[in-house]
């Protein structure tokens, strides 16, 4: 089960770009808690602490309280040149509300992988993470898939994953979550092209070789 992160916040006064630029200026974070039939509280957070969370690796899927609200995180958005957190969204839940949240998958026993320890296979994803409907007090922090036995053309489905208690996957039907493929062969375009660029390299390390002399000189 994925840890409570525990945030503090602040109610804001006063809403808009002006307001939310004199936040940030001074290291917070605007942020809205909305959900349950109640008004949207606008609120903000201190950066610093936000980032922290966010660092976890598990903000988007972990039940996150907001000063004694218990919440999901449903959007962050940040800056496009700093990547700095400008502004997230809070969804308000009850503690066993059934909630539909998505969940990373991680990968394991790549050396127990007949396709890729003998066969050269190459893994390719196709689920980064999978939308599992769930109790908000039993939401995973991720879901770990074996390897062991995989060959190259085998295909892993959401059946084939072990869920949680109580968890069913979002989507309708076996949806693929990876597949094993063979490793892809190199084409004499490939080389060719390979070989292309291998040479203009050359000659342009050449050329600056000589320009160097030149400016020696």
């Amino acid at each position: 089960m994925s840890d409570t992160i525990t945030l503090a916040a602040e109610t804001r006064d006063r809403v808009g770009k002006g307001a939310s630029r004199a936040l940030r200026r001074d290291g917070r974070v605007p942020a809205v808690i909305y959900g349950q039939n109640k008004e949207p509280t606008s609120i903000h957070l201190e950066e610093k602490a936000l980032v922290k969370a966010l660092m976890t690796g598990h903000f988007m899927n972990s039940v996150i309280m907001v000063d004694g609200t218990r919440t999901l995180a449903k959007d962050v958005a940040f800056h496009p040149v700093t990547d700095r957190p400008t502004h997230v969204d809070f969804l308000r839940i009850g503690e066993h509300e059934t909630v539909t949240i998505a969940v990373p998958v991680v990968f394991t026993d790549e050396e127990d992988a007949p396709g890729i320890k003998k066969g050269n296979g190459v893994l390719n994803i196709v689920q980064h993470d999978v939308e599992l409907v769930v109790d908000a007090a039993d939401i995973p922090s991720e879901i770990t898939v074996s390897l062991k036995g995989v060959e190259i053309g085998d295909t892993i489905h959401i059946s084939d994953l072990k869920l949680p208690k109580g968890a069913k996957p979002a989507a309708e039907g076996d949806v693929a979550v990876a597949t094993l493929v063979a490793p892809t062969v190199p084409t004499a375009a490939d080389e060719q092209a390979d070989a292309e660029v291998a040479e203009a390299q050359a000659a342009e390390a050449a050329e600056e070789a000589g320009e160097g002399e030149d400016k020696g000189e």
